[in-house]
């Protein structure tokens, strides 16, 4: 269907979460993974952070949203797919730069796990001290 449609492409990246948005002028459709959004979140919450970027600049229902998004667990990816998405609508329209830097999506949010240390049993966390 999208084949010879041109595109607005960005990704979109949080914590473990990459993904890869592509949004192109249609009806307000929201494709993940082949998935439609309704079946891909449970959560109606996940379902608001992924439209955030839409219902700020009021392109809600101008434009179809397609993306791929691998890694981590569903909130990091609704994350990296609002990320993905606002880098996308910004190639669609320069001028909606201010608005969405100003909202913090354009932003990607860098915390990660720490990653584990030898001779601790977690990144942080060390073995109980025995004293005898």
């Amino acid at each position: 269907m999208y084949d010879t449609v041109p595109f607005f492409y960005g990704t979109g990246r949080r914590k473990k979460s990459i993904a890869r948005v592509r949004v192109y002028y249609g009806d307000g459709k929201i494709t993940i993974n082949d998935r439609d959004i309704d079946d891909y979140f449970g959560l109606e919450t996940l379902k608001l952070l992924v439209r955030q970027p839409l219902v700020l600049t009021g392109q809600e229902g101008n434009v179809d949203i397609v993306c791929r998004v691998n890694g981590g667990g569903v909130s990091g990816q609704a994350g990296a797919i609002r990320h993905g998405l606002a880098r996308a609508l910004l190639l669609l329209d320069p001028e909606l730069r201010p608005a969405l830097k100003k909202a913090g999506f354009l932003t990607r949010d860098p915390r990660m796990k720490e990653r584990k240390k030898y001779g601790l049993k977690a990144a942080r966390r060390a073995p109980q001290f025995s004293k005898r």
